[in-house]
């Protein structure tokens, strides 16, 4: 007997129906997935961006941090803190300068009045040193200028007292005299060298002292004159001391200049920075004293 074949539905595999199921629910998840990552994405980015505004944050604070040290000379190794001027003057009081009179009042002498250094001849007649006393090499800029028109004054270097007695203290002398104290007076190199020869090197003057302690005095190029002081008014000075050469300027000009070759034992090597004090009837004042120690 033949049999009889009956072509019945094909039912769909349990195994296949769960597939199908699966992959709805996958692409369903994923449909639901899809704001879930962007959002994550953005949380992401959001905390990547707020940790690089910390570290920016942070920069920022290091930088002014060290623009202020710069400036106050404060966490500066000793090295780079020596190759920056610092203020000489604090603009309220003479701490850190002493008088020295040979007579008058010190204190009366010398003052401070609107952050300007007053120095008053009146009151008697002398210098005021930096208390720092044993410079050797260093770049100096200050202010200056005489009210009553005519006035002595000037800055001392390698000051020490002096042992002969002539002189209160040996040093050489950038003179800051009026205009007319004498031929080209202001703006001079003064020798206050008791027991060795007191050279002349004028306003305009380079002068080079060989080992014999013979002078050569030559022009200054360019050098300043009396037409580029301003009397009566603030005069910018500026004294460079490096080793055995000595440059002075004013009004950012060269005023002289002087090099000497003498034996070292013969020369003033190190010493203090004094302000002069030098005749009754004058008053002086500087101001805007910056110093840069070299050795």
């Amino acid at each position: 007997m033949n049999s009889i074949r009956v072509s019945l539905p094909r039912r769909i595999s349990a195994s296949r129906h769960s597939r199908l199921k699966i992959g709805q629910n996958t692409i369903g998840k994923e449909l639901v997935a899809v704001p879930v990552v962007c959002l994550s994405l953005a949380r992401r980015f959001l905390v990547i961006v707020g940790s690089i505004m910390k570290r920016l944050c942070a920069f920022a604070l290091c930088i002014q941090f060290a623009a202020f040290a710069a400036f106050s000379g404060q966490n500066i190794p000793a090295k780079e803190r020596e190759a920056r001027f610092v203020s000489m003057f604090d603009g309220q009081s003479l701490k850190g300068w002493t008088p020295m009179m040979r007579n008058g009042t010190a204190s009366k002498a010398w003052s401070v009045k609107d952050g300007m250094i007053v120095g008053n001849g009146d009151y008697g007649i002398g210098y005021l040193a930096y208390d720092q006393r044993e410079i050797a090499d260093f770049e100096m800029k200050f202010r200056y200028r005489f009210l009553a028109g005519k006035g002595n004054s000037g800055v001392s270097v390698r000051a020490t007292k002096d042992r002969t007695g002539k002189r209160d203290f040996q040093s050489y002398h950038a003179d800051l005299g009026h205009l007319g104290i004498g031929k080209n007076v202001l703006g001079a190199w003064d020798f206050h060298t008791p027991g060795r020869r007191e050279h002349a090197c004028f306003r305009g003057n380079r002068l080079v002292i060989d080992k014999n302690d013979q002078p050569t005095v030559t022009p200054i190029a360019g050098a300043v004159k009396a037409s580029d002081i301003r009397k009566g008014d603030w005069n910018d000075g500026h004294i460079i001391v490096r080793n055995n050469r000595f440059q002075f300027f004013l009004n950012g000009k060269p005023s002289s200049e002087f090099i000497e070759h003498l034996p070292k034992e013969k020369r003033l090597r190190k010493g203090m920075i004094q302000l002069q004090l030098h005749d009754p009837g004058m008053i002086v004042q500087f101001k805007d004293l910056w110093i840069k120690v070299l050795k």
